[in-house]
């Protein structure tokens, strides 16, 4: 049989256009495809809850890829690896609760085990605003990310969602567009973004999971962008903290839309 080129264009075309129109309105809308991110939407999406991940660059993973200064291994503590080992991914043991693990593998198993699990994942998108109400974050307002890259003025489309995750990292840049157009204090001590801290890898890792939680009516943190919010330290290339916190969110939420 000779191949269409019109027929594989318009494969591509129905097949995405028909995955966003059944995303427009979810559950959860979880912004940044790192390790808190792809964990949460996994435990969503096998509760049986319709969620969707939007991710600014080409690829996702966040900076698990590059390991620490791009030796792809990565370190995980003990109380990590049920996580890890939901997802297949092999782990070395190193020391006493250090454990290792392939980064590259552990990119690509969380990918594929949340997808699998029903995660609807977008990339190249970015998300440049929220939808408000006055009863809290009700959704996001998203764009392509070349069009913000080349500053084109193009209108952006909306999704609604329940709840709102920003697991964008040491950007925390969900939370930054609240707290510079949505009126209100977030819920942290100071009511703003009191920022990321210096290195401190144990206090960082406590602190991630501590700060999981709800930054403003509708929207959550996790992952290092918790931490951001909440002026904790960076923790560099150990993760488990990171794991925990998709965990953690993930819960959460389950809890909130039974």
């Amino acid at each position: 049989m000779a191949l269409d080129e019109i027929i594989i264009t318009r494969a591509i075309v129905d097949r995405y256009y028909q995955k966003l129109t059944d995303h427009l309105e979810t559950d959860v809308a979880i912004v940044g495809g790192g390790p808190s991110g792809l964990v949460a939407g996994y435990f969503l999406a096998k509760a049986g809850r319709k969620v969707v991940l939007f991710e600014r660059k080409l690829s996702i993973g966040g900076g698990m890829w590059g390991g620490g200064m791009l030796f792809n291994e990565i370190v995980v503590q003990k109380a990590a690896l049920p996580i890890l080992e939901i997802f297949g991914v092999r782990t070395v043991q190193y020391g006493e609760d250090y454990y290792t693990a392939d980064a590259i593998e552990a990119v690509t198993s969380l990918a594929a085990e949340a997808i699998r699990a029903g995660l609807a994942v977008f990339n190249c998108m970015t998300v440049e605003d929220v939808m408000m109400r006055p009863e809290g974050v009700q959704g996001l307002v998203i764009n392509w990310s070349p069009v913000e890259m080349t500053g084109l003025h193009v209108d952006p489309l909306t999704v609604r969602s329940r709840f709102v995750v920003d697991a964008t990292g040491h950007a925390a840049e969900v939370v930054k567009v609240v707290s510079r157009k949505v009126p209100g204090d977030l819920l942290t001590p100071s009511g703003k973004i009191d920022g990321e801290k210096s290195m401190w890898a144990e206090r960082a890792e406590a602190l991630t999971l501590e700060n999981t939680k709800e930054i403003f009516p509708g929207l959550y943190v996790a992952g290092m962008a918790a931490n951001a919010v909440f002026g904790g330290p960076r923790m560099g290339p150990i993760f488990g903290g990171m794991l925990l916190s998709g965990q953690k969110v993930a819960e959460e939420l389950i809890k909130r839309l039974s």
